[in-house]
C-alpha cells in the first residue's frame, strides 16, 4: 500500500465506494492512482450480485451485428419507456468496455476455428436479435467479480473494506451548512460493531438493487436496496420502482435457494414444459422461449396458477450431453448436487425476484440530484431499461456507467478541497436491544406480503392491502431504529422497508399495464409512456 494512503487522515478519501460489485470495483479501478479510495462491502468482497451473474454482457462485437440493432432491441424489450439517448450512451461505449474487461484478463469464452485462430464465443438470450452475449462459461459474473478484485488488490491507492454496511448519507444540509453537497457517509464496522464516521470529496452508490424485499428472489441476500434507501432519505429523486423484473427460471428445489438457471440455457434451444411435457410459450408469444422475460415469467405464473402446481420445467437434455457440460458446466454441477440431470431429465423451475430497473435517477455521468453523490449500475435509474431490462444488458450497464463517472470524478476533481468537522456517531440516548424478534418478525412480514400483494401479477386491492401494511411496518421500524443501536439486520431492515414502500407508491400511480407492471384493473397500455418520478417531500 502506497504512503499517500497510509498517511491520509482516517476515513477520509477522496471518494468513497458504497458496494464492490462490478460498478463499484470498475469505478475505482478507473480513477487515477493519486485518488484514496475506499471501496465498503456489506460481507465478503465476492458475497454480491456480480459474483452470481450466470449469463454474460451483452456488446456488439460481430460484423453482422449492429448498435442500430442492440439499441433497437433494447427499446422494444423496454415496453416503450427506455431513454434512446441512454441506451445509444450504452450501447455505443459496450465494444471498449469488453476490451477493457479482456485486458484486466477476464477469461471470455472462446471459439477455435479450423485454422487454429481464436474468437470469442456469442450466445444469444431472450430479447436479443443477434448473438451478442460474451460469457465465461455460465460463470461471467464470478469471472469478472474474481478479476476485479484481484486488480483492485493490487492498486495501492484502493482500500477494500469488507464487512462494513452504510447507516446513511451525511450532506450539508443535514448538518445544517450552506449547501448540501454530500460529504461522506456513517458506516457500521460489522466486526466490532461500532459507527464511523467515512469523509470523501465523492461518494458513490453502487450497492446494488433491492430483490430481497421479496420472499423469493435469486440475489444474494445483501440486495437490500440500501443505495436506493439512503439517496431517498437525502433527498434524491428515484424513478420506476414499479418495474421490478422476476427471472421467469428459478431451480425449484427446498435446498437451491432459488439457484438462478440462465437464459442462455433457453438462448440454446432450452424448451418449458408444462408437467405434462407439453410446450406452452408459443401461446403467449411468438418468440416462445426467447421472449422478453417479463412475458415469460407472467406466463410461467399464469400456467403455474391456473393447473394449481408448484412449478413448471426447462428441458435442454434434446442437446448433446457434451454441449450441456461444455456450455453450462457451474449448472450442471449444481442441478446434479441436487439430483438433477441437467443432460437426460426437465429441471423444475419457477420465477423469483431478480433485477430492480428503477432507482436513483442520474444522468449520463451518474450524478444524483446531490452535489458529488453518484449512483451507479442497479442502483440507478439511467432510463436505459425502461419498464423491463433485456438480458445481459445490466452488467453492461454497471461497467458503462462506472467508466463514465469515474471520467466525470478526475476532469471535475476539486483541487482545493476543504474537510468539515462532522460529529461522531451519537449512541448516548440508545441501548441494546431485548426484543431481537420484532426485527426478524417485520422482516419476515414485510417480504411476504410484497410477494403475495406486489409481485408478478398486480390489483388496486392488493396494492392497498401492502400500503397499509408498510405504513405500519415503516413506522415500527423507525421507532425501533430511534431507540436501540443499530445491526446490520435492522439496518437492512430499515432500507428494505422504504424500498417497499417506494414500489407501492410507484405501483399505484401506474394506470395501465407496461412491461414489468402488470395489472388485471388497467389490462391496457396508455399512449403516452412516461416514467413514474417519486420526489422526497
Amino acid at each position: 500500500m502506497s504512503n499517500k494512503l497510509l498517511n491520509r487522515q482516517a476515513n477520509h478519501y477522496e471518494v468513497l465506494i458504497i458496494g464492490g460489485g462490478a460498478a463499484g470495483l470498475s469505478l475505482a479501478l478507473n480513477l487515477p492512482a493519486h485518488m484514496t479510495v475506499a471501496v465498503i462491502t456489506k460481507g465478503r468482497e465476492t458475497e454480491g450480485s456480480t459474483y452470481y451473474a450466470q449469463g454474460g454482457i451483452s456488446a456488439v462485437l460481430r460484423e453482422d451485428d449492429s448498435f442500430k440493432s442492440h439499441i433497437e432491441d433494447t427499446l422494444n424489450a423496454g415496453g416503450g419507456l427506455c431513454d434512446e439517448k441512454t441506451a445509444k450512451f450504452t450501447v455505443e461505449n459496450a465494444p471498449d468496455a469488453i476490451s477493457w474487461l479482456s485486458d484486466l484478463g477476464v477469461p471470455f469464452t472462446t471459439d477455435k476455428h479450423k485454422d487454429g485462430k481464436k474468437t470469442w464465443h456469442l450466445t444469444r438470450e431472450g430479447g436479443h436479435s443477434h448473438r451478442r452475449v460474451i460469457h465465461a462459461a455460465d460463470a461471467t459474473g464470478k469471472a469478472l467479480e474474481t478479476t476485479l478484485v484481484n486488480h483492485a488488490r493490487l492498486s495501492d491507492n484502493i482500500e477494500l473494506l469488507e464487512h462494513h454496511i452504510a447507516v446513511d448519507l451525511i450532506t450539508g444540509k443535514k448538518l445544517g451548512l450552506d449547501h448540501n453537497r454530500c460529504i461522506g457517509a456513517y458506516v457500521l464496522d460489522k466486526d466490532n460493531m461500532q459507527v464511523e464516521t467515512f469523509q470523501a470529496r465523492y461518494v458513490v452508490l453502487a450497492s446494488g438493487g433491492a430483490s430481497k424485499v421479496y420472499l423469493y428472489t435469486s440475489n444474494p441476500d445483501g440486495s437490500t436496496g440500501d443505495g436506493i434507501a439512503m439517496a431517498w432519505r437525502a433527498g434524491c429523486r428515484v424513478a420506476n420502482m414499479e418495474f421490478m423484473q422476476f427471472h421467469p427460471t428459478c431451480l425449484y428445489h427446498p435446498k437451491a435457494k432459488s439457484f438462478l438457471l440462465t437464459e442462455a440455457l433457453r438462448g440454446e434451444g432450452g424448451h418449458l414444459l408444462l408437467p405434462d411435457g407439453s410446450r406452452f410459450m408459443h401461446k403467449f408469444d411468438k418468440r416462445s422461449e426467447l421472449a422478453p422475460r417479463d412475458i415469460v415469467a407472467r406466463a410461467i405464473d399464469h400456467e403455474m396458477k391456473r393447473l394449481g402446481v408448484d412449478c413448471l420445467y426447462l428441458d435442454i437434455s434434446h442437446k448433446s450431453a457434451a454441449f450441456i457440460r461444455s456450455h453450462f458446466p457451474t449448472i450442471y454441477a449444481r442441478c446434479r448436487k441436487f439430483g438433477i440431470d441437467l443432460t437426460r431429465e426437465p429441471v423444475p423451475v419457477v420465477p423469483a425476484a431478480h433485477y430492480t430497473c428503477g432507482g436513483v435517477m442520474t444522468n449520463l455521468h451518474g450524478q444524483t440530484d446531490i452535489e458529488n453523490l453518484y449512483a451507479i449500475g442497479e442502483t440507478a435509474f439511467t432510463g436505459l431499461h425502461g419498464a423491463n431490462r433485456m438480458a445481459s444488458n445490466s452488467l453492461l450497464e454497471c461497467l458503462v456507467f462506472a467508466r463514465a463517472a469515474a471520467q466525470h470524478i478526475t476532469q471535475n476533481a476539486n483541487t482545493d478541497h476543504k474537510w468539515n468537522t462532522i460529529k461522531a456517531w451519537d449512541e448516548s440516548r440508545v441501548t441494546n436491544s431485548d426484543e431481537e424478534v420484532v426485527v426478524s418478525h417485520n422482516w419476515d412480514e414485510l417480504r411476504r406480503f410484497m410477494w403475495d400483494y406486489v409481485g408478478i401479477v398486480r390489483t388496486d386491492k392488493r396494492l392497498q392491502r401492502a400500503r397499509r401494511r408498510v405504513d405500519l411496518l415503516l413506522l415500527e421500524i423507525e421507532e425501533y431504529y430511534g431507540n436501540f443501536r443499530v445491526n446490520a439486520d435492522l439496518l437492512e431492515l430499515r432500507n428494505l422497508a422504504v424500498v417497499a414502500d417506494l414500489i407501492i407508491r410507484s405501483a399505484q400511480q401506474r394506470k395501465e399495464s407496461r412491461g414489468l407492471h402488470y395489472t388485471l384493473d388497467y389490462l391496457q397500455t396508455n399512449e403516452k409512456a412516461e416514467n413514474t418520478i417519486l420526489t422526497p417531500e
